[in-house]
């Protein structure tokens, strides 16, 4: 059986367990449901936590970073589809690239930058694993985004930011949407939606993220 398909603990069964909590939940679209199902989330984290890869828990990867739980990789995956298909996508912080592969399965093509490049580098191990050819990876600073390549339909941002960045503002498209938590040591799950004159904020759920930072490493 190949390490992508699993054993055990990391079965198709227990992936679809996990699927069954995310709908208790509250996730209702379909297409981040079967995007969950598909991409196998113990191959994102270290061999030693695989058994617990899908618990709804946060788990280091490393360099003081973390995997994001599954309900809020799925939440903030249904806020940005909000129900439509996506073209192109920015996210800040691909990590070890786990919520970049769900992006990956619902958007056209999806961009990801991280600062620190020994993460960069597993994550994109871990998309050869997947032969994942929608994805394009930067080891870039994630505030300032890619104006080269925006605008775009979706930016997800996987860290907390004190504030919404205004350099990601401009790189919405008019009609896009941006997820975003905001706060200092925990934050609140901010979707911004940019209307043809104005942005629209509306702030959801408590969550907690390592801080968004500066500059690469």
């Amino acid at each position: 059986m190949s390490v992508l398909a699993g054993i055990g603990m990391t079965s198709q069964r227990t992936r679809e367990r996990m699927i069954a909590r995310l709908r208790e939940q509250g996730i209702r679209d379909e297409v981040v449901l079967s995007a969950m199902l598909t991409v196998p989330r113990h191959i994102f984290v270290e061999e030693a936590l695989a058994s617990r890869a899908y618990e709804d828990v946060s788990l280091p990867i490393g360099f003081n970073q973390t995997i994001s739980q599954p309900y809020i990789v799925a939440r903030m995956t249904e806020l940005l589809r909000n129900g439509k298909g996506l073209g192109k996508v920015l996210e800040i912080g691909t990590g070890c690239g786990y919520q970049t592969a769900v992006l990956s399965q619902v958007a056209q093509e999806v961009f990801s930058l991280e600062r620190i490049r020994p993460l960069l580098e597993k994550a994109k191990g871990n998309f050869r694993a997947l032969r994942l050819r929608n994805v394009k990876v930067k080891h870039a600073d994630g505030s300032v985004g890619l104006p080269e390549i925006g605008p775009f339909d979706g930016i997800l941002v996987a860290c907390g930011a004190t504030h919404i960045p205004e350099d990601l503002l401009r790189q919405l498209a008019v009609g896009g949407r941006m997820v975003i938590p905001i706060g200092s040591s925990s934050q609140v799950l901010t979707l911004v939606e940019r209307l043809e004159n104005e942005y629209r904020k509306t702030e959801l759920e408590e969550v907690i993220f390592v801080p968004l930072l500066g500059g690469t490493a």
